[in-house]
């Protein structure tokens, strides 16, 4: 290579690192740096007016295990109970009745595009402060769906939000109303199901439910474990749902404490920003286990079309 193709290709490669520059400015300040620090601050006692003091392992040491002198942490250990029983229950019912709205609106009806986004609407909305305030007027003591009880079946109905035996409940309820974004991608992938396999099985006799079983689910399986895996992230950072219907305390009686409003407790609220920052890494470490468990299990269970 001479000279001047040399000087060329290396301006070539300046000019895409210039191009890039903002990205990895953003991500080495704003994402790596931040990763590092707060690993460094979970093996520390550090409540933001002091300097870090190191403690080694006692974060971790008192969120599992503990002794005398430093007694284990029960709120952890009762967020993680509650944080993986809404992710467990909130997932599956969300995604399944986001296929069955899918389904629905896959069907060649009038207004289609309408109702389409009218059922896409709560998830952009259902996120957002506004919507849990609404969410806690309407499960509370004297709420709408307390008054329609009474004044229509004549019940004697509970106040949702404060009996610990219904509080999770009602933001399961919540999480499963915010179906629009998997629902919207099921609608895809049931777009690009070849319609001769439905016109082959209805040949054969195979029935709506046997269609959907031998035809839809394996066809969208890899759709499946996409929505399974972004929604189960989503699901374990889950704030400001709890945050508000509780009134920023996990209440009634640590039922509504999730992972992510434990770890925000524990680093605003009481100034253990190194203890919070263990807690980060905890929960790194559970997504990522997950998914990658997830991901193991699916291999046989995921269909991509291509024999594999």
């Amino acid at each position: 290579m001479n000279n001047k193709a040399l000087n060329k290709a290396i301006r070539n490669n300046v000019s895409s690192y210039a191009f890039l520059v903002p990205w990895l400015l953003g991500f080495f300040v704003l994402t790596l740096y931040p990763m590092i620090y707060s690993l460094y601050l979970s093996f520390t006692s550090f409540n933001i007016l002091q300097p870090p003091k190191w403690i080694g392992v006692r974060n971790f040491f008192i969120m599992f295990r503990g002794n005398a002198q430093f007694p284990r942490d029960e709120r952890f250990l009762n967020s993680l109970f509650v944080t993986f029983r809404y992710v467990f229950v909130s997932v599956p019912l969300k995604l399944a009745f986001a296929l069955a709205v899918a389904i629905l609106m896959n069907q060649k009806l009038k207004l289609i595009p309408f109702y389409r986004t009218i059922y896409y609407i709560p998830t952009l909305l259902g996120g957002s402060v506004a919507i849990a305030v609404l969410w806690r007027r309407i499960f509370a003591g004297d709420g709408l769906l307390n008054l329609i009880l009474r004044e229509v079946f004549n019940a004697n109905p509970p106040s949702w939000i404060s009996n610990p035996k219904y509080a999770l409940s009602t933001l399961i309820i919540l999480a499963v109303w915010q179906f629009g974004s998997p629902m919207i991608i099921f609608l895809a992938g049931l777009k690009q199901i070849p319609a001769e396999y439905y016109e082959a099985a209805g040949v054969d006799g195979a029935g709506k439910i046997r269609q959907f079983f031998w035809i839809t689910l394996p066809s969208l399986s890899p759709i499946i474990l996409f929505n399974l895996i972004m929604q189960m992230i989503s699901a374990f950072q889950s704030f400001t749902q709890a945050f508000i219907i509780s009134g920023g305390n996990g209440g009634p009686l640590d039922s509504t404490m999730f992972y992510s409003l434990y770890l925000y407790i524990k680093g605003f609220g009481f100034s253990e920003m190194g203890y919070a920052a263990a807690m980060a890494w905890i929960l790194l470490i559970i997504i990522a286990v997950l998914t990658a468990a997830t991901f193991r299990v699916s291999g046989s269970l995921v269909s991509y079309g291509s024999g594999e």
